[in-house]
Order: structure tokens, then sequence, then C-alpha cells
């Protein structure tokens, strides 16, 4: 029964949703308050609804309820609850379920928080999120109804990917598909900008807490979704450039360039047309991800699904929506006219040059991701592009990206020089080429990635110091400590997300330069040694789990002859699913991991091993939530919360005027 309700709510959340996106419309071209004010209720409608539709699904997974065909596929009834609840979003139906909770989510909040936008431009932006809703709750009921029942139900299910039985990947993808589909109120904001005719700076402070929040979850869900595939999968990377890791970083990527392009259209009214280009691209790179992962077009071990028919339903909503956006676009485009003027050496030219790598960056990986398959449409070759080809074409321009950060946050508006932008910065520079020096001189016979790293992780942290600390003026130290302490927190929120972002090129270039590997056959009591410490296989045992059954080593870690501690590689089986998982078992360190994986039984009775010693590794994630951190300190600043600065709304605004 309750199952019942949940897709009778679905459905009438698709009505509401498809009301939404008329009537505002009409009603805010027609300037008819009544009609207007209707999209309020309305998001709250489909939010509530949704919200209902997806708890009904979820209590089929908790419950067991095998009569289900969704539940049946992807539950057991003795997997673990974390599992049961995290197998509501593991699937193809649930995971849209969840996108679309999501997606009124936003608009619902938009609601809730955008009291001081002029209410035609808020009823705008609530149709426009409303008609992407229409959309994929379409998609849901037409293709992928996770309510369908089966005619005759197993007396147990046929379990989740073991791959997805991790806490790790159970809190990815929702924090993965806030920041997805966070991008579509930048997207709504746009459209309902170029419907409105009026671009300008209160337009540029409304968009920017919605990107920033929807970057700050796509951060996390990244840094787990790296986290989980470091020590889950047992290949002991953390990037593998697969499709899908791809499909999450563009949207990244497009989003951080967006959100330092609004910053001028705020403080400057320049970068209108960018900006507006930026935010409808933000979207569509979320879109492409979402075909990228369900259409089953490109192979990936993240992929939800394999149906060519969901693939071109999703294809056709991408071009719907990106189509009807840029030829909104084109036809507004002299509308949005630049006012701001400001100098080749200027902090707003600083921001455009980081806008432009960031969208080069994205543009590399979106094509190092799409080739194989316009290869094999055009030519009909089959090819492969790996990370030799993205190490190659994307590491020089965040290499450029990082050496130009510090600079250009120093660098004043409208017009400055790089002498006097650079003095504070000498002693920075100074420090971190002697630190790159030094690390150059203690390896050896190793590349310059490691040295260069620890010279880009320096001069952005230390730079983001310096940047912070001179926006305290001049006086005696305790003044400035005191100033520094009641700064806005967008300027903590810079500080700490650049310095983040330095901290994680450290560690990944050191990581990659420092790693050592060792892989061989071990018989039980024999050691090896690895960069200084020795691992000792003590015993391998045979251990029962609830769901599965183990193969357990136990691995002496010492080092110096002192017992550092004992690691548990496991090689899991799955007998409902039939399928082996690999569980690394790691010393985590503040300077380095030491990984180790246990292989197959050898004919000679022992064990292959596989170990790594992994220098700076927790620095990667260390930086992830460190730039995180740095987004919610910016979405903490009152000036930059919703409809912030915009409570003047009876006044003229700058820009064009409404049609």
């Amino acid at each position: 029964m309750i199952t019942e309700l949940g897709h009778f709510a679905l459905i009438l959340a698709f009505l509401v949703a498809i009301v939404q996106s008329v009537v505002p419309l009409i009603g805010a071209h027609k300037r008819w308050p009544g009609w207007m004010a209707m999209a309020e209720p309305a998001a709250n409608a489909q939010f509530l609804l949704t919200g209902f539709s997806f708890a009904a699904l979820t209590y089929a997974f908790v419950t067991s309820d095998f009569s289900l065909k969704l539940v049946t596929l992807n539950s057991h009834s003795l997997k673990p609850m974390i599992y049961k609840i995290s197998g509501v979003w593991g699937n193809h139906e649930g995971s849209m379920l969840l996108w679309v909770l999501i997606l009124t989510l936003f608009g619902a909040m938009a609601a809730w928080f955008g009291g001081n936008l002029p209410p035609t431009l808020k009823a705008r932006v609530l149709a426009v999120q409303s008609s992407v809703s229409v959309a994929f709750f379409a998609f849901i009921l037409f293709t992928s109804n996770p309510f369908e029942r089966l005619a005759v139900p197993p007396f147990d299910g046929q379990d989740l990917n073991p791959l997805l039985q991790d806490p790790g990947l159970a809190f990815h993808p929702p924090f993965l598909y806030l920041g997805y589909v966070g991008l579509s109120m930048a997207f709504s904001f746009a459209v309902a900008a170029l419907i409105e005719g009026r671009v300008d700076a209160a337009w540029g402070r409304w968009v920017r807490p919605w990107t920033l929040a929807a970057w700050l979850f796509l951060t996390i869900g990244i840094g787990l979704g790296s986290w989980w595939a470091y020590y889950e999968l047992g290949w002991g990377g953390f990037w593998f450039w697969d499709p899908v890791e791809n499909a999450s970083l563009m949207p990244w990527l497009i989003a951080a360039a967006l959100l330092h392009s609004a910053i001028v259209v705020e403080k400057r009214e320049a970068l209108k047309s960018w900006t507006i280009l930026l935010a409808i691209m933000a979207f569509g790179f979320s879109l492409i991800g979402t075909f990228i992962v369900r259409s089953g077009v490109l192979t990936s071990v993240h992929a939800f699904a394999n149906d060519p028919e969901r693939g071109v339903f999703i294809l056709m909503i991408l071009g719907f929506f990106m189509g009807g956006a840029l030829i909104l676009f084109a036809a507004r485009a002299q509308s949005m006219e630049a006012k701001g003027v400001f100098g080749v050496v200027s902090r707003e030219s600083a921001l455009v040059f980081n806008n432009l790598l960031l969208a080069v960056s994205c543009l590399v990986v979106f094509i190092g991701t799409i080739w194989p398959l316009v290869a094999e449409l055009l030519w009909d070759r089959k090819l492969s592009v790996g990370p030799p080809f993205f190490n190659m074409a994307f590491t020089p321009f965040f290499i450029v990206l990082g050496a130009a950060l510090p600079l250009g946050a120093m660098m004043p508006w409208k017009r400055g020089g790089f002498a006097k932008a650079f003095r504070p910065l000498r002693g920075v520079f100074i420090l971190s080429v002697a630190l790159a020096a030094l690390g150059f001189a203690m390896q050896t016979g190793r590349s310059a990635l490691g040295p260069l790293g620890l010279f880009l992780g320096a001069w952005l942290v230390f730079g983001s110091m310096v940047d912070i600390f001179s926006r305290t003026g001049r006086g005696a130290f305790k003044t400035r400590m005191r100033r520094l302490i009641r700064l806005p927190g967008a300027d903590w929120g810079k500080a700490v997300a650049h310095g983040g972002l330095g901290i994680t090129m450290f560690g990944i270039a050191g990581l990659l330069a420092w790693e050592t590997e060792d892989i061989r056959v071990l018989q039980t009591g024999e050691s090896l040694e690895l960069s200084g410490y020795t691992l000792t296989l003590e015993d391998v045992r045979r251990v029962q789990g609830p769901n599965y059954v183990s193969t357990m080593g136990s691995v002496l870690l010492e080092k110096d002859g002192k017992v550092i501690s004992t690691l548990n590689p496991e090689k899991r089986f799955y007998p409902v699913a039939e399928m082996p998982t690999t569980e690394a078992a790691i010393d985590i360190g503040f300077w380095r991991d030491v990984y180790v994986v246990i292989g197959d039984p050898q004919d000679n009775g022992g064990w292959a091993i596989r170990t790594y010693y992994k220098p700076l590794a927790n620095w990667i994630w260390g930086g992830s939530i460190l730039m995180a951190l740095g987004g919610l300190l910016s979405l903490g600043d009152r000036r930059y919360r919703v409809a912030a600065g915009a409570r003047k709304t009876d006044q003229p605004t700058a820009g064009v005027p409404a049609e």
C-alpha cells in the first residue's frame, strides 16, 4: 500500500511541476501577482510529494519488500541496514528519484529563501527550475519507474553490487547529486535573467551562493569518490580518469569558473555574457555526466545503466534545455552590455585568465572522455584514452593556474601592476623555491614532479596567508590580528580554499613522484622490505561476514624493529551476487600510507601480496576538505546568502530594463 502511495505521490508531483512551469511564467509576463505567487506553494508541494515518494521507496528497501522489482534486484535480507538504505540510490531508478528529490529541494529552497528577489525574477526562476523537474519526472515515470511490482515475488533478493557496499560510496552519490543538481539553480537564474532582459550586480550576488553550494557539494562528492576508489578498488590509485570520474570533474571546473566570473559581475558589472554562458554550461555538463553514466555509451566501473532508450531520453533533455538556453542567450546577447572597464593588468583580467584556464581544462577532459565514442561513430575504430593523455594535456593548465592564483588574488580592481602585486609575495616565492630546491636535492634519480608540486603547494598556501593578512591594513600586529578575526567569511573562504588546492596539488605530485611498490609471493612467516618498513605475512584465515566470506591476511608492519600495526587485507566473496571484492589494508599516517593488498593463493602454498608506500596520500583528501571548508566559510558570509544585498528591490536596478 505504501509503495502505491509513493508511486501516486510521484505522479502528483509531476502534475504540480507542469503547472508550476507554466503559470508563474505567464504571470511574470502579464504582471499578474496571483499567478506569480502560485510558484511558491507549488514548489513546496513538489518537494513534499517527492519526499514522500522517496520515503516510500526507502521503506520498501528497509523492510525488504521483494514484491518490488527494484528491491529484488538491489537488496537482500542479510544485508546490513546501512546498505539497505544506501541501496535505495545504489541503482539507476532509485538514484534518479534521489536526483529529482534534490531538484525539488533546491526549488523549494529558492521559494523559502528568495523573499528579497524581485517578484518577476523569482517567479521565472521557480518556473524554469520546475521545467527541469518536469523533464526528469517524465524520465522516471516513463522509462525508469522505481515502483514496478513483480507478479511473483521471490523469497530473497539478488543483493546490491558488492563494490557499492561501502560507507564511502554510501554517502558519495548524495553529495555528488547535491552538486550536480545544485547547478540547476544557476541555470534557472541565468535563463530567468535572459527572459527578463536584466543581468546586473544584484543578479551576480544572487547567483553566487547557489553556485557556491553546488561547488561545495561537488567537492565533497568528488573527494569521497576518490577516497573510495583509493581504498576499495585495491588498485592503489586515487584517480583513474574513468569516464564517470571525468563526468563529475567537468561541472566542478565550470562551476569554479562561474564562481570567479560572478565576482566580476557583482563588483564591476563586466563579463555578463560570459557568466551567463558559464551558468548554462555548468548545468549542461551535469546533464552530460548524467548521459555518460546512464546511457551505456561509455563503459565504467561506476556506471548505473546500459540502456540506449534511457540514453536517448537524457540526450533529448540535454538538447532541449541547452539548445533552448543557448538560443535565448544568442537572442539576448546585445542586452548584456558590460559597464565596468578594466586594464590588462587588474583583478578582473586575472579572473578572466583564471576562467580561461578552467574552461580549457574542462574542454580537455571533455574531449578525452568523449573521443572514443566519436572515433567509433565516425571511423568505426575502438580507441581508449587513458591517464597518459589526461596527465599530459590537463596537468599543464593546472600548474599555470596554481602559479597564477596568489598573484591574481593580490591584484587591485580596475588597474594595477605586476611589481606592486608581487612585492608582498617575494618572501613567499623565495621560500617556495627554497623548499622545491630542498625536495629536489633530497630525492635521487627521480622526476621533477615532486619538487614542482612542493613549490606550487607552498606558493598557494603561504600566498593565501599573505593575501588574507594584507586585508587587515596597517597598524600594530595585535590590531591587525583583531581585524583578521573580523574579516568577512568570503575572504576567509577564499584563502582556505586556495590553500586547500595547494595542499591537494602537493599531495598528488608527491604521491606520483615518490611512491614505491612491491609485488611478490609470500609464504606464511616470510617478510619483505618496503621504503624502510618491514612487512611480515603472519597468517591467512577464512572469516565469515554478514553476507560475504572473507580471506583475511594478517600482516605485521614494523620499522627499525618496532611494531607499528597489524594490517588485515581481505579478499571477499559475496555468494548472492557471485562477485569478489578487494579490501585493502592501510596504515594511515600524516606523511605516508602503507598500503597492503592480498591476492590469490599460489600453487606453492604462498599468497600474492601487493604493497605500496604512498607518501602524502592523505594530503590529497585533506586539501579537498579544506577546499570544501573554504566554500562553507564563504557560504556563511551574510553578503552572499540568497538574496542578500537585494533588500532595495523597489529601487531601479542597473542593467537593461525588463520587457
